[in-house]
């Protein structure tokens, strides 16, 4: 995977610096009114894909950031889910006992009037 990923980088930056070499002349852009660049094109669009790339990844961590609440979110909901399934088990646990229990009270009733 490294390998293809050092191929494409080489293939992309190789594309770049040859078309900086084709287009070396000069250009003038307004960012604002007051304003004005003079560059080379090349320049200039190397510089607005550079810009795009780090949005994009401002992109990414912003949405990996996201995503990393999102699951915190969702394992403190499980964790809290598991404890009351953990109290329900208990109660039932201690229901069953209960009517054990009485189910054994009421046997030795049953017993003790037909003995009567």
């Amino acid at each position: 995977m490294r390998q293809l990923n050092f191929v494409v980088i080489f293939v992309v930056s190789l594309a770049l610096v040859l078309f900086s070499l084709q287009n070396t002349t000069p250009v003038s852009i307004q960012i604002v009114p007051q304003l004005k660049v003079e560059a080379p094109i090349a320049v200039e669009l190397i510089l607005s894909m550079g810009l795009g790339a780090v949005l994009a990844w401002i992109f990414s961590v912003w949405s990996a950031l996201q995503k990393s609440i999102v699951m915190r979110n969702k394992n403190v909901q499980i964790q809290n889910l598991q404890e009351t399934v953990q109290n329900l088990n208990s109660e039932v646990e201690e229901r069953k006992r209960l009517v054990s229990a009485s189910a054994i009270d009421v046997e030795i009733d049953e017993d003790k009037s037909k003995n009567l």
